[in-house]
């Protein structure tokens, strides 16, 4: 092989010891499915599909100004043609995302030329929503990608084509933001893709222009540039703390091609493959806690994974998920919404545009226990923020709170070192976050009353500190604070409340098992007599 020449992937057998060798996707029965959904049209390559535990949300088909649904995750089956849409926008939806430190908050962008950020109710969309919570305006024309800061709280970036990447602080109080804290201008055309590493200290984007760029999120400084002539990228991906990049795009016999590049020196890929001559952009997806990329054509109704390593040959493919139905976008349930105990690594819902069809479907390890596996689950991200916007555009950088998703295990709060001190500084930097901070106790105590379903918690957590506890929130501003801190007080004791059902909750879940257990035992010994 000729010296800096990037390595081609062999299929020769390789037998190597894997966890992950026997994973297989299980599509959702049709009645787990969101069926009659007008999923839009648009030509755009984005997912069109952002996932929560708690809401799914899907830019739809309208006429007159753009607008996406906002479903529960729950509410599977027929979707009523008239249910209510977020539908501020003048021009169409072309990107949405949910907020990773908070269920209830979404951001959108649109034709318009505008970012919005929305607060979603904590029961869902029952009315029309056309007023948002934060509008930002400083695009001079459409606005087609967005992405969260993934460690620190409110900061959000926009692209658009107007060639600019703007990083904006949404704890500013203004509810029409003009202005963003920062601009980035290096780029020649339209940005296809935007990616950070695990600490949000580097950004990745594709262009049009054809070139992968690395850059210094805070400062715009750009770091690494890649202008391979053999490989068009068209989205890009950090893969956690392996230090690498992948890129999807094409080859110059527009073949499609994945390429695999170290982030400190983007000169020449370290592999590229290609995959086959299909037209369709290829979305990738990594879950840094397994080591597994997926690959999804737009268009394709398979999916093909793989195991990534940090030593050569880099990347060893496990199998593919065959489908006769075609996905025109494709949307993530976090790994805190899987279902570990039926050891479901990961979960894309598929928006099938020709069945008006939003298909869950599952990556599942085939493991005969039905106990927690730690050993597939290891630690985390968690939806608490590791930090302020203030302390990241002061030039903090920090990896994301860890938690574990065994049943029952503690969800860390949001900036631990702020919160364990009442030092002024301290209080003014934790309190005067908006929203990761705003309704903590609100999201968690609907969940829980969500899993337990019955008025006996309700009447329970109704007379907690002797007041309704979805009331009580931290107090936001310092004249709150130093007014008494008896709010605290109350915000504490209700976190207990919550910490205190969540136990009561995984304890009902293991008797149910128990009862289970039983029941089949006396069913078998009837049957042996």
């Amino acid at each position: 092989m000729l010296p800096n020449t990037p390595l081609q992937m062999t299929w020769r057998p390789q037998y190597r010891s894997s966890k992950f060798r026997h994973v297989f996707g299980k599509a959702a029965t049709k009645e787990n499915c969101y069926d009659g959904v007008p999923i839009t049209r648009s030509v755009h390559d984005n997912h069109f599909c952002a996932v929560n535990p708690r809401f799914i949300a899907v830019i739809t088909e309208c006429a007159g100004g753009g607008a996406f649904l906002v479903l529960s995750v729950h509410h599977t089956g027929k979707v009523d043609p008239l249910h209510p849409k977020v539908s501020g926008h003048r021009g169409n939806v072309l990107d949405i995302k949910w907020n990773p430190f908070n269920d209830f908050c979404i951001a959108s962008c649109s034709e318009d030329s505008t970012v919005k950020v929305w607060d979603i109710p904590p029961h869902g969309v029952l009315k029309n929503l056309t007023v948002p919570w934060k509008e930002l305006q400083g695009h001079s024309r459409r606005v087609g990608l967005i992405e969260w800061h993934p460690t620190a709280n409110n900061v959000l970036f926009s692209t658009g084509y107007d060639y600019q990447v703007m990083i904006w602080n949404l704890d500013s109080p203004e509810a029409v933001i003009k202005n963003p804290v920062r601009t980035i201008s290096h780029h020649t055309d339209v940005v296809l893709s935007m990616s950070f590493n695990t600490d949000g200290s580097r950004l990745a984007t594709s262009c049009k222009d054809k070139k992968i760029r690395v850059l210094e999120p805070r400062t715009g400084n750009l770091l690494q540039e890649a202008n391979c002539k053999n490989h068009k990228a068209s989205k890009v991906l950090f893969l956690g703390n392996l230090k690498m990049l992948l890129s999807t795009g094409s080859s110059r016999w527009n073949h499609r091609q994945m390429a695999l590049w170290d982030q400190e020196d983007l000169d020449v890929p370290l592999l590229q493959e290609d995959l086959d001559g299909s037209s369709g952009v290829l979305f990738p997806f990594y879950d840094p806690d397994t080591h597994m990329l997926y690959i999804a054509g737009k268009g394709d109704g398979n999916i093909r994974y793989y195991e990534i390593s940090s030593e050569k040959p880099y990347m060893h493919f496990l199998t593919e998920y065959r489908s006769h139905t075609p996905q025109k976008g494709m949307g993530i349930m976090p790994k805190r919404g899987l279902d570990v105990s039926s050891c479901e690594v990961f979960r894309f819902y598929k928006l099938v545009t020709i069945k008006a069809l939003i298909e869950p479907l599952s990556m599942i390890v085939p493991r005969r226990s039905e106990s927690y596996q730690d050993d597939i689950y290891p630690m985390t991200a968690a939806s608490a923020a590791a930090m302020s916007a203030e302390e990241w555009l002061s030039g903090i950088d920090k990896g994301p709170l860890l938690q574990s998703l065994k049943p029952g295990s503690r969800v860390p709060d949001s900036y631990p070192e702020l919160s364990s001190g009442l030092g002024s500084k301290g209080l003014g930097n934790s309190l005067g976050t908006r929203r990761s901070q705003s309704r903590p106790g609100q999201l968690q105590l609907a969940y829980i009353q969500d899993q337990l379903g019955n008025k006996e918690c309700r009447s329970k957590t109704s007379v907690s500190n002797g007041q309704d506890p979805t009331l009580c929130s931290p107090p936001k501003t310092e004249n709150e604070v130093w007014g008494g801190f008896d709010l605290r007080l109350k915000f504490h004791k209700q976190q207990e409340e919550i910490r205190r059902l969540r136990e009561m909750l995984n304890q009902r879940d293991v008797r149910i098992k128990q009862l289970e257990l039983e029941i089949n035992n006396v069913r078998n010994s009837q049957d042996s007599h």
